[in-house]
């Protein structure tokens, strides 16, 4: 799978708050976050679902991965979605696999940061659910 994703009773609000506060024991700070609905509608666009996208980064992984491999700064920010299903009426975090993007960058010494990485951030959505 490219994503990992888990469901929530909380709403979009609170997983945000309480992935925020997640995250940031993990080192990692929300550098940005999208309301897609409220960006749609400046554009006259409306969307009735809820789903914000929080570009996230820890400063020394990100100085060690452009040291490395400036290919890997395709792929920072991390994104995580924070959204409310459709179908199930639940919110939902996830994020694409940091494992699965630093492999289109076919270089082994950015594999072993993906698996941090992603291992950190796994666990910070765990937590925030």
């Amino acid at each position: 799978m490219f994503e990992y994703t888990v469901e929530t009773n909380k709403s979009v609000d609170e997983a945000i708050r309480a992935l925020e506060d997640s995250l940031t024991r993990r080192k990692f700070a929300v550098l940005w976050k999208l309301d897609i609905p409220t960006k749609l509608m400046e554009k006259g666009i409306a969307l009735e679902q809820d789903f914000r996208v929080l570009e996230v980064c820890n400063p020394d992984v990100a100085k060690k991965v452009l040291t490395r491999n400036q290919l890997g700064g395709y792929f920072l920010p991390c994104r995580i979605v924070v959204y409310r299903g459709a179908d199930t009426f639940k919110t939902h975090i996830g994020l694409v696999r940091p494992t699965v993007l630093m492999e289109l960058a076919q270089d082994e010494r950015l594999d072993a940061i993906a698996q941090d990485v992603e291992a950190a951030l796994v666990e910070a959505i765990n937590e925030a659910k």
